[in-house]
């Protein structure tokens, strides 16, 4: 009998623990993991007082947000106008954000407080662009406001989250050593509005910094201005400007360094018309050096065979007069690592018909030897090819040979097969590629029609990346063809060369300057292989 009552005793527990485990399992449900990313910044719930508020005398302004949020860069992205001899003080309280004033506020007077990128949500650093609130101790706002939009004064592009500012007249000196306080980032479309502004004279910027201080850098920033001043009655809605960089007025070395594989390196502020350098100290180093400036000549690549010294004197100079001298300096156990590396200009594995076969190295070349390379033609050898160094450019060789459309190229340079100086020697690669058939090319024709005879136009084919790929000068109306162009998407770029010097002029912001014009012509010209395409661009007047 005992037996017996233990069967349904048993089951009864089952039932129970079964019943527990269910419950328990419900109760547990984890929510869902994933889903699409925040991408949404922190949303304003509400104020207060509330925003645009008049009369206003509180101490204190309480802004609830719809998520936890953080201050960032508060010195650089808050700023308050007009500004007070005490900073309001804000504070972080779980969703809120309090703003305190420990500062007599002015009677009558409408302030704007401009938050920039200072808000952002926790999790994915969203950030409230352009967020302001305004309110006046009198009984009315300042309500006039100026809008614009702010361009590249070379692409015609709209700048993206640029700095639009402006500063009253008596202020102006202030800028690039201050940050503006009333200010507008631009945005997708480059358009930027400042606000709730009091009738008065002001000068207008526009600046797309590097630094995020909203202060004004020469050497890393462009910049934008109206030359004259604004006298602010009505508002204003189409106050557009175009940014540029400015050249530096004073020569000055941006950067110097004894790179990784024993090569000198040097970046300039300038772009220098006859650069020269010399070795100064030790002087018997000058005869044994190799030197390439870039194609702007605003920077400078340099070899010396002797890397023994302790330290180097180079000068720099331009036209024949001294920019700048100074001084690098090595340590005595400085060892380099040197690799000859061979870039080619193929275009995805393809070689121009219009070009030839161009391998260009990252050491100067001492010599050579043919008889390491090898040359398959759909895999049968071929030697009737010659080997001939770039009579302009130390650094690269040409591959002459009478390639051939629809047939495979194999080139094969052994070890050893070039020579560079500090004796290093390449190690074997291949080159894989084929001839590309010059069917796959068109022409451009292009009736240039000028609004000026005797002016100078400088007249640049762009393609869509808004790269050059060939420039002219124009003084009358005439016809130029451009042959053998990829087929694709091209575009033209007019510089109005005022003093023709044969290249764009930037401007000066110190001289009231702007730089010269450029217009770039919407009209796509869309070249076909085996097509000539004929347009006719007629320029406006500046």
């Amino acid at each position: 009998m005992a037996n017996n009552s233990i069967i349904p005793n048993f089951r009864l527990f089952a039932s129970l623990l079964l019943l527990t485990s269910l419950i328990y399992s419900c109760a547990s449900i984890q929510q869902p993991q994933g889903g699409p990313r925040d991408t949404e910044p922190p949303k304003v719930l509400s104020m207060e007082p509330k925003n645009l508020t008049t009369n206003f005398k509180a101490k204190k302004i309480t802004i609830e947000f719809d998520e936890y949020f953080k201050l960032q860069n508060e010195s650089k992205e808050f700023s308050i106008s007009p500004e007070l001899k005490v900073a309001p003080l804000l504070k972080v309280k779980k969703k809120l954000l309090e703003i305190s004033f420990p500062d007599t506020l002015e009677k009558n007077t409408t302030y704007t407080m401009n938050f920039g990128k200072l808000i952002a949500d926790i999790n994915e650093n969203n950030i409230l662009k352009n967020f302001s609130y305004v309110f006046s101790t009198g009984p009315k706002l300042d309500s006039l406001s100026i809008k614009g939009k702010v361009t590249n004064a070379v692409t015609g592009e709209p700048e993206i989250e640029a700095v639009a500012f402006i500063l009253p007249l008596e202020k102006d000196t202030i800028f690039g050593k201050a940050r503006p306080s009333i200010y507008s980032l631009t945005d997708s479309s480059g358009h930027y509005s400042l606000n709730n502004l009091r009738e008065g004279t002001y000068k207008i910027y526009a600046l797309k910094e590097k630094g995020g201080d909203k202060i004004y850098q020469q050497s890393t920033d462009e910049i934008g201005f109206i030359k004259e001043p604004i006298v602010l009655k009505k508002t204003m809605d189409s106050v557009n400007i175009k940014v540029f960089k400015e050249e530096a007025t004073v020569f000055r070395i941006l950067d110097k360094r004894i790179n990784a594989d024993g090569s000198i390196s040097f970046a300039f502020n300038q772009k220098l018309q006859k650069p020269e350098v010399n070795v100064v100290e030790p002087a018997a180093l000058d005869a044994k050096k190799y030197i390439k400036f870039s194609k702007n000549n605003d920077s400078l690549k340099m070899w010396l065979t002797d890397m023994s010294f302790d330290s180097t004197k180079i000068s720099l100079k331009e036209n024949g007069k001294l920019l700048q001298t100074t001084t690098l300096l090595r340590g005595k156990k400085e060892t380099y690592t040197r690799v000859l590396n061979a870039t080619d200009n193929f275009e995805s594995g393809v070689l121009n018909p219009n070009k030839p076969l161009k391998l260009t190295f990252n050491f100067p070349i001492l010599s050579t030897d043919i008889a390491k390379i090898q040359l398959l033609e759909d895999s049968v050898k071929r030697t009737n090819f010659t080997l001939e160094k770039d009579s302009t450019d130390f650094l690269s060789y040409y591959v002459k040979y009478p390639w051939r459309v629809k047939k495979s190229y194999e080139m094969k340079f052994e070890a050893g097969t070039f020579n560079a100086i500090f004796n290093t020697k390449n190690k074997e690669f291949t080159k894989d590629f084929k001839l590309g058939n010059k069917d796959d090319y068109g022409t451009l024709i292009l009736k240039l029609i000028v609004p000026e005879q005797n002016k100078s136009y400088i007249v640049e084919v762009i393609d869509e990346n808004k790269n050059p790929v060939n420039t002219i000068v124009v003084t009358k109306d005439t016809t130029v063809k451009f042959n053998n162009y990829k087929a694709g998407k091209y575009f033209t770029r007019i510089t109005y060369d005022n003093n023709k010097n044969k290249k764009w002029d930037t401007g000066s912001v110190t001289d009231g300057r702007q730089p010269e014009k450029i217009w770039n012509e919407p009209k796509e010209l869309s070249i076909r292989a085996l097509w000539e395409r004929n347009e006719t661009i007629k320029i406006p007047k500046e």
